[in-house]
């Protein structure tokens, strides 16, 4: 069955941007966030496709074990850990890494008999304030995990930057020198950069780094192309024309009334809305674009249809395919027109969108 709308996912320009981040964080090791179903990209279908990825990172355990029962055998961590005896013992039964960021998983690790040990991510919080210990209370941590009944197979040390996608912000310096002061006499491996810090804090690097958004082809840089920095777009999300109308000049056109026709005009209708993951706010004028040319979009984006204004295209008919963003219009460009993020718009496809997977 072909569907109306459709998300292509192109697995070489994954491995490409993957290889292109190896490459900017040479010699350190990767951990591939697939978390929140790869971005929309489709978790098992990024894991399958980075056979080389030196391990995964989801946020949450149902996304961990997801992996494994699709066959996957990387370290994948778990980047919120667990918070129940139930859920360590499944993480165990998958052999998923844990990050441990508060007390009471520290007290499960402590209680904890069974027969392999895990593999533990101690994260500092250097100033982020959501999730990991503050610097008074990591010695403490530190040593309790040191002195588990049933030792960890590996402990490393972890943090995440507040705002790393601000090049020359001293919050990230400060971040960093906190980090270095606090976790470098221990002598454990480390985790401190996601996409922005690989890209703009090459002194933050640590030993291993945490790909999310750019892996998929997005810069995590606001006026900074995906281009610029060497990667390509992994989705393609294009839609279909399914009707064409004479619009005459002073009618109107959507919900609310809020596009005016300032001339005759020929608008064509488009199967996608937000029960597709569109955003509801995309103003007029956001581009889609339509055999090679941009044409504005008109009118309140409603639940299974937009408009566009494609009065300049003579030549569009229904049937049409449509791209919503992709190589030709990036998923940047079109977030930004709603004041919002393309982690956004690529984490809110929805299930009605057919995922098709290019090699």
């Amino acid at each position: 069955m072909s569907r109306m709308i459709r998300a292509r996912i192109d697995t070489a320009a994954l491995r490409a941007n993957y290889s292109r981040i190896k490459a900017v964080a040479a010699g350190r090791r990767a951990i591939a966030v697939v978390k929140a179903n790869g971005y929309g990209h489709g978790a098992v279908t990024v894991a399958r496709a980075l056979e080389a990825a030196d391990a995964f990172g989801v946020a949450r355990l149902e996304e961990g074990v997801a992996l494994r029962e699709a066959g996957i055998r990387q370290p994948i961590v778990l980047l919120e850990g667990v918070v129940t005896r139930g859920q360590l013992q499944e993480a165990a039964a998958h052999r998923l890494e844990l990050v441990v960021h508060e007390p009471g998983q520290i007290a499960l690790l402590e209680d904890w008999r069974g027969p392999a040990p895990f593999a533990l991510w101690l994260k500092l919080d250097t100033g982020m304030n959501r999730l990991g210990f503050r610097a008074e209370q990591f010695a403490a941590a530190h040593s309790r995990l040191a002195a588990l009944a049933v030792p960890s197979s590996r402990l490393r040390v972890m943090t995440h930057f507040a705002c790393a996608d601000e090049r020359d912000s001293p919050v990230t310096r400060e971040q960093l020198a906190r980090f270095s002061a606090i976790a470098a006499p221990l002598g454990l491996e480390t985790s401190l950069c996601n996409s922005a810090g690989i890209f703009g804090w090459p002194d933050a690097h640590g030993d291993w780094v945490r790909p999310g958004l750019s892996l998929y082809g997005v810069s995590p840089f606001a006026g900074e192309s995906a281009a610029s920095l060497g990667l390509a777009p992994v989705m393609t999300l294009t839609s279909t024309v399914i009707a064409v109308r004479r619009v005459e000049q002073g009618e109107y056109v959507g919900y609310g009334r809020l596009w005016r026709a300032a001339r005759e005009s020929r608008v064509a209708i488009l199967a996608a809305g937000y029960a597709d993951g569109l955003l509801r706010g995309l103003p007029d004028g956001t581009p889609v674009v339509i055999r090679g040319r941009r044409a504005p979009l008109v009118g309140r984006v409603s639940m299974d249809m937009i408009a566009v204004d494609v009065t300049d295209l003579p030549d569009v008919e229904v049937g049409a395919a449509v791209e919503l963003w992709g190589p030709s219009l990036p998923v940047e460009e079109v977030a930004a027109r709603a004041a919002s993020l393309a982690y956004e718009l690529l984490c809110g496809v929805s299930s009605r969108v057919a995922l098709e997977v290019t090699t």
